[in-house]
Protein backbone atom coordinates (compact mmCIF):
# COMPACT_ATOMS: atom_id res chain seq x y z
CA UNK A 1 0.00 0.00 0.00
CA UNK A 2 1.10 3.58 -0.05
CA UNK A 3 1.97 5.64 2.79
CA UNK A 4 -0.66 7.64 4.37
CA UNK A 5 1.87 9.62 6.45
CA UNK A 6 3.24 11.01 3.54
CA UNK A 7 2.34 14.88 2.84
CA UNK A 8 4.06 16.42 -0.12
CA UNK A 9 5.82 19.97 1.10
CA UNK A 10 5.07 23.06 -0.72
CA UNK A 11 8.69 23.23 -2.60
CA UNK A 12 9.71 19.90 -3.51
CA UNK A 13 13.76 19.60 -2.23
CA UNK A 14 16.23 16.95 -3.03
CA UNK A 15 17.34 14.30 -0.46
CA UNK A 16 20.23 12.43 -2.17
CA UNK A 17 19.67 9.60 0.70
CA UNK A 18 16.18 8.90 -0.80
CA UNK A 19 15.62 6.63 -3.38
CA UNK A 20 17.26 3.44 -2.75
CA UNK A 21 20.38 1.64 -4.66
CA UNK A 22 20.24 4.08 -7.59
CA UNK A 23 19.69 6.73 -5.77
CA UNK A 24 23.15 8.28 -6.31
CA UNK A 25 23.04 8.48 -9.99
CA UNK A 26 19.85 10.65 -10.38
CA UNK A 27 20.25 14.59 -9.22
CA UNK A 28 17.90 16.75 -10.09
CA UNK A 29 20.04 19.21 -12.50
CA UNK A 30 21.87 18.76 -15.70
CA UNK A 31 25.65 19.47 -16.50
CA UNK A 32 29.04 17.68 -15.72
CA UNK A 33 29.87 16.87 -12.13
CA UNK A 34 34.08 16.41 -12.80
CA UNK A 35 36.26 17.20 -15.47
CA UNK A 36 37.59 14.43 -17.96
CA UNK A 37 37.62 13.72 -21.07
CA UNK A 38 36.35 10.56 -23.30
CA UNK A 39 38.64 8.40 -25.22
CA UNK A 40 38.78 8.05 -29.01
CA UNK A 41 39.30 5.19 -30.86
CA UNK A 42 40.42 4.77 -34.69
CA UNK A 43 37.15 4.00 -36.11
CA UNK A 44 34.44 6.24 -37.90
CA UNK A 45 32.18 6.15 -35.06
CA UNK A 46 32.39 6.38 -31.52
CA UNK A 47 29.98 4.92 -28.93
CA UNK A 48 29.51 5.68 -25.55
CA UNK A 49 27.36 3.55 -23.91
CA UNK A 50 26.32 0.62 -21.26
CA UNK A 51 25.06 -2.75 -22.98
CA UNK A 52 21.37 -1.86 -20.77
CA UNK A 53 18.13 -2.14 -23.42
CA UNK A 54 19.29 1.59 -24.83
CA UNK A 55 22.30 0.40 -24.97
CA UNK A 56 22.24 -2.49 -26.74
CA UNK A 57 19.89 -0.69 -29.45
CA UNK A 58 22.64 0.89 -30.60
CA UNK A 59 25.26 -2.13 -31.00
CA UNK A 60 23.03 -4.14 -32.51
CA UNK A 61 22.44 -1.47 -35.11
CA UNK A 62 26.30 -1.38 -35.59
CA UNK A 63 26.38 -4.96 -35.86
CA UNK A 64 23.25 -5.21 -38.44
CA UNK A 65 25.03 -2.75 -40.58
CA UNK A 66 28.57 -4.60 -40.51
CA UNK A 67 27.33 -7.99 -41.21
CA UNK A 68 25.18 -6.16 -44.41
CA UNK A 69 29.01 -4.81 -45.68
CA UNK A 70 28.66 -1.44 -44.53
CA UNK A 71 32.50 -1.08 -43.70
CA UNK A 72 31.94 2.53 -42.71
CA UNK A 73 29.84 1.37 -39.50
CA UNK A 74 33.06 0.33 -37.51
CA UNK A 75 32.82 1.40 -34.38
CA UNK A 76 34.83 1.52 -30.88
CA UNK A 77 31.90 0.96 -27.97
CA UNK A 78 33.73 2.23 -24.79
CA UNK A 79 31.82 1.72 -21.31
CA UNK A 80 29.88 4.26 -18.94
CA UNK A 81 29.78 2.99 -16.02
CA UNK A 82 26.92 5.26 -14.48
CA UNK A 83 26.28 3.56 -11.33
CA UNK A 84 30.48 5.38 -10.77
CA UNK A 85 29.02 8.23 -12.34
CA UNK A 86 31.07 8.23 -15.66
CA UNK A 87 27.81 10.21 -17.34
CA UNK A 88 28.15 13.17 -15.75
CA UNK A 89 32.10 13.83 -16.68
CA UNK A 90 32.46 16.86 -19.23
CA UNK A 91 33.70 15.00 -21.74
CA UNK A 92 29.94 13.03 -21.87
CA UNK A 93 28.18 16.27 -21.29
CA UNK A 94 29.60 17.33 -24.08
CA UNK A 95 27.62 14.64 -26.59
CA UNK A 96 25.01 14.34 -24.19
CA UNK A 97 23.58 17.21 -22.47
CA UNK A 98 21.39 14.67 -20.74
CA UNK A 99 23.89 12.45 -18.81
CA UNK A 100 21.90 9.40 -20.33
CA UNK A 101 23.57 6.45 -22.45
CA UNK A 102 24.00 5.94 -25.35
CA UNK A 103 25.55 8.67 -27.20
CA UNK A 104 27.38 8.53 -30.25
CA UNK A 105 30.04 10.74 -31.93
CA UNK A 106 30.24 10.34 -35.97
CA UNK A 107 33.93 11.15 -36.56
CA UNK A 108 33.72 10.56 -40.33
CA UNK A 109 33.33 13.74 -41.25
CA UNK A 110 35.21 16.75 -41.01
CA UNK A 111 33.67 17.86 -38.01
CA UNK A 112 32.38 15.42 -35.70
CA UNK A 113 28.76 14.64 -35.43
CA UNK A 114 26.87 13.80 -32.13
CA UNK A 115 23.75 12.00 -31.87
CA UNK A 116 22.00 11.36 -28.49
CA UNK A 117 18.90 9.15 -27.43
CA UNK A 118 18.74 5.75 -28.69
CA UNK A 119 15.96 6.11 -30.86
CA UNK A 120 17.66 9.33 -32.68
CA UNK A 121 20.96 7.19 -33.06
CA UNK A 122 18.87 4.48 -34.73
CA UNK A 123 17.61 6.79 -36.92
CA UNK A 124 20.50 8.11 -37.85
CA UNK A 125 22.35 5.36 -38.61
CA UNK A 126 19.54 3.81 -40.76
CA UNK A 127 19.69 6.82 -42.97
CA UNK A 128 23.25 7.66 -43.11
CA UNK A 129 23.47 3.84 -44.27
CA UNK A 130 19.86 3.50 -45.85
CA UNK A 131 19.43 0.46 -44.15
CA UNK A 132 16.39 -0.85 -41.62
CA UNK A 133 13.85 2.04 -42.20
CA UNK A 134 11.72 2.80 -45.39
CA UNK A 135 12.48 5.94 -47.18
CA UNK A 136 9.22 7.23 -48.06
CA UNK A 137 5.22 6.47 -47.53
CA UNK A 138 3.55 4.18 -45.14
CA UNK A 139 6.34 1.61 -44.87
CA UNK A 140 8.27 4.62 -43.65
CA UNK A 141 5.19 5.95 -41.23
CA UNK A 142 4.68 2.70 -39.79
CA UNK A 143 8.18 2.18 -38.90
CA UNK A 144 8.24 5.28 -37.12
CA UNK A 145 5.49 4.91 -35.17
CA UNK A 146 6.54 1.80 -33.88
CA UNK A 147 9.48 3.26 -33.17
CA UNK A 148 8.09 6.57 -31.12
CA UNK A 149 5.70 3.66 -29.52
CA UNK A 150 8.65 1.77 -28.50
CA UNK A 151 10.31 5.53 -27.09
CA UNK A 152 7.33 6.31 -25.42
CA UNK A 153 6.82 2.92 -23.23
CA UNK A 154 10.45 2.32 -21.76
CA UNK A 155 9.76 5.03 -19.32
CA UNK A 156 6.67 2.65 -18.27
CA UNK A 157 8.56 -0.50 -18.44
CA UNK A 158 12.04 0.90 -16.43
CA UNK A 159 11.42 3.73 -14.37
CA UNK A 160 7.78 2.64 -13.60
CA UNK A 161 7.33 -1.18 -13.28
CA UNK A 162 10.75 -1.91 -13.25
CA UNK A 163 11.42 0.73 -10.61
CA UNK A 164 8.64 0.00 -8.17
CA UNK A 165 8.60 -3.63 -8.75
CA UNK A 166 12.65 -4.71 -8.46
CA UNK A 167 14.47 -1.54 -7.59
CA UNK A 168 12.35 0.79 -5.21
CA UNK A 169 13.75 0.55 -1.52
CA UNK A 170 10.32 -0.04 -0.37
CA UNK A 171 7.54 -1.91 -2.03
CA UNK A 172 4.03 -0.30 -2.35
CA UNK A 173 1.19 -2.06 -3.91
CA UNK A 174 -0.83 1.07 -5.60
CA UNK A 175 2.61 1.65 -8.04
CA UNK A 176 3.52 -1.63 -8.93
CA UNK A 177 -0.39 -2.44 -9.49
CA UNK A 178 -0.47 0.91 -11.93
CA UNK A 179 2.31 0.06 -13.44
CA UNK A 180 2.15 -4.02 -13.81
CA UNK A 181 -1.29 -3.11 -15.50
CA UNK A 182 0.71 -0.49 -18.33
CA UNK A 183 3.21 -2.52 -18.73
CA UNK A 184 0.60 -6.26 -19.62
CA UNK A 185 -1.04 -3.25 -21.70
CA UNK A 186 2.23 -2.80 -23.53
CA UNK A 187 2.93 -6.41 -24.05
CA UNK A 188 -0.81 -6.80 -25.54
CA UNK A 189 -0.61 -3.92 -27.91
CA UNK A 190 2.61 -6.10 -29.40
CA UNK A 191 1.16 -8.87 -29.51
CA UNK A 192 -1.90 -8.37 -30.94
CA UNK A 193 0.11 -6.30 -34.01
CA UNK A 194 2.42 -9.33 -34.24
CA UNK A 195 -0.32 -11.63 -34.45
CA UNK A 196 -1.08 -9.68 -37.94
CA UNK A 197 2.22 -9.02 -39.46
CA UNK A 198 5.84 -11.09 -38.76
CA UNK A 199 7.94 -8.17 -37.73
CA UNK A 200 5.97 -4.88 -35.96
CA UNK A 201 6.63 -2.47 -39.08
CA UNK A 202 4.93 -5.26 -40.94
CA UNK A 203 6.72 -8.14 -43.26
CA UNK A 204 10.13 -6.60 -42.58
CA UNK A 205 12.66 -6.23 -39.77
CA UNK A 206 13.21 -2.66 -39.23
CA UNK A 207 14.50 -0.29 -36.68
CA UNK A 208 11.37 -0.72 -35.08
CA UNK A 209 12.07 -4.07 -34.00
CA UNK A 210 15.48 -3.12 -33.31
CA UNK A 211 14.04 -0.77 -30.39
CA UNK A 212 11.79 -3.17 -29.04
CA UNK A 213 13.45 -6.21 -28.87
CA UNK A 214 16.12 -4.87 -26.55
CA UNK A 215 13.62 -3.81 -23.87
CA UNK A 216 10.30 -6.39 -24.19
CA UNK A 217 12.70 -10.02 -24.98
CA UNK A 218 14.28 -9.34 -21.47
CA UNK A 219 10.75 -9.48 -19.74
CA UNK A 220 9.28 -12.71 -22.16
CA UNK A 221 12.96 -14.37 -21.60
CA UNK A 222 12.50 -13.52 -17.52
CA UNK A 223 16.13 -11.73 -17.76
CA UNK A 224 14.77 -8.39 -16.19
CA UNK A 225 13.26 -7.51 -12.43
CA UNK A 226 13.87 -10.98 -10.70
CA UNK A 227 10.94 -13.05 -11.52
CA UNK A 228 8.86 -10.71 -13.58
CA UNK A 229 7.65 -12.98 -15.91
CA UNK A 230 5.98 -14.91 -13.86
CA UNK A 231 4.07 -11.96 -12.30
CA UNK A 232 3.24 -10.32 -15.69
CA UNK A 233 2.48 -13.66 -17.20
CA UNK A 234 4.39 -13.22 -20.44
CA UNK A 235 4.37 -16.51 -21.47
CA UNK A 236 0.69 -15.50 -22.65
CA UNK A 237 2.19 -13.52 -25.03
CA UNK A 238 2.63 -16.13 -27.42
CA UNK A 239 2.84 -13.71 -30.88
CA UNK A 240 5.74 -11.85 -28.78
CA UNK A 241 7.31 -14.75 -27.90
CA UNK A 242 7.60 -16.26 -31.63
CA UNK A 243 8.93 -12.59 -32.44
CA UNK A 244 11.46 -12.76 -29.36
CA UNK A 245 13.01 -15.70 -30.43
CA UNK A 246 12.67 -15.09 -33.96
CA UNK A 247 15.22 -11.79 -34.11
CA UNK A 248 17.05 -13.36 -31.06
CA UNK A 249 18.15 -15.95 -33.60
CA UNK A 250 19.70 -13.19 -35.57
CA UNK A 251 23.72 -13.26 -35.27
CA UNK A 252 23.89 -9.59 -35.29
CA UNK A 253 21.72 -9.66 -32.22
CA UNK A 254 23.86 -11.66 -30.75
CA UNK A 255 26.76 -10.20 -31.00
CA UNK A 256 25.84 -6.50 -30.08
CA UNK A 257 23.96 -7.77 -27.05
CA UNK A 258 27.28 -8.71 -26.04
CA UNK A 259 28.70 -5.46 -25.52
CA UNK A 260 29.59 -2.85 -23.27
CA UNK A 261 28.36 -5.43 -20.41
CA UNK A 262 30.43 -7.68 -17.57
CA UNK A 263 30.40 -10.71 -16.44
CA UNK A 264 31.20 -13.84 -18.74
CA UNK A 265 30.38 -14.25 -22.34
CA UNK A 266 30.11 -10.33 -22.44
CA UNK A 267 33.10 -7.66 -23.55
CA UNK A 268 33.38 -4.05 -21.93
CA UNK A 269 34.88 -2.48 -24.77
CA UNK A 270 34.62 -3.16 -28.24
CA UNK A 271 37.43 -2.35 -30.77
CA UNK A 272 37.19 -4.70 -33.85
CA UNK A 273 35.08 -7.68 -34.57
CA UNK A 274 37.78 -10.10 -32.68
CA UNK A 275 37.15 -8.45 -29.69
CA UNK A 276 32.86 -10.32 -30.01
CA UNK A 277 34.52 -13.42 -32.03
CA UNK A 278 36.59 -14.49 -28.76
CA UNK A 279 34.02 -14.42 -26.22
CA UNK A 280 31.24 -15.91 -28.82
CA UNK A 281 33.70 -18.68 -30.04
CA UNK A 282 34.07 -19.60 -26.74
Amino acid sequence: MSDPTYIPPKVWTWDAENGGDWAKINRPIAGPTHDKDLPRGQHPLQLYSLGTPNGQKVTIMLEELLAAGKTGAEYDAWLISIADGEQFSSGFVSVNPNSKIPALLDCSGKEPVRVFESGAILMYLAEKFDMLLPTAGAARAECLSWLMWQMSTAPVIGGGFGHFYAYAPEKYEYPINRYAMETKRILDVADRRLAESTYLAGEDYTIADIAAWAWLSRLVTGDAYGDAAAFLDTASYRNLARWTDLIGQREAVQRGSRVNRTGEGFIEERHGAADIDAVMSA
